[in-house]
């Protein structure tokens, strides 16, 4: 099904959309899957806040030219479904955990802003923390010396408390 000038248009609007605001674009080819498995890998895009789409090259190359990802399209060449997200670790995670257990779904190539990816850049991307990890990780990390500092002042009173019952046992045998 052939898309007319305005709808063209408007697709390239939409993709620049989400370009502009993207942090990482993932292209993966999907030849050969079924639709079931195509429907779970959307499902699973969409709770990652992932905008997945099966587009045609020319129109998404005209969306990333002039942009930081316009190195990618070289890289756009046979069908391709583009993942496109703002946090950079969650599109290369979302379709790398669908690519392990499909085998006829291939990681082609990925880009980060000024900066175009291999395969295996993709797949250590996705092995890297999420950001809500990474900021959990650092509360963590912040909250450790006050909280080391209150269980050591709590140790004080505690203690004293330990040594009057222990003078109250002693009188009481």
């Amino acid at each position: 099904m052939s898309l007319n000038l305005e709808e063209k248009k408007a697709v390239v609007a939409e993709v620049s959309a989400q370009v502009a605001e993207a942090q990482a674009i993932i292209l993966a080819e999907y030849r050969g899957l079924e639709v079931g498995d195509l429907t779970q890998l959307r499902a699973q895009a969409r709770k990652s806040g992932v905008y997945l789409r099966v587009l045609k090259n020319t129109l998404v190359r005209r969306a990333v030219d002039g942009t930081p990802f316009s190195g990618l399209a070289n890289e756009m060449v046979g069908p391709l479904m583009f993942g496109i997200s703002t946090d950079p670790v969650a599109a290369a995670k979302v379709l790398n955990d669908f690519a392990k257990s499909n085998d006829k779904f291939v990681i082609k190539a990925g880009a980060m802003p000024n900066q175009v990816m291999d395969v295996n850049a993709v797949k250590a991307l996705a092995t890297m923390p999420s950001r809500e990890e990474l900021l959990s990780k650092l509360l963590g990390t912040m909250q450790a010396p006050i909280a080391k500092f209150v269980r050591t002042l709590n140790e004080v009173p505690t203690g004293f408390v330990r040594g009057l019952a222990a003078v109250r046992d002693q009188k009481a045998a």
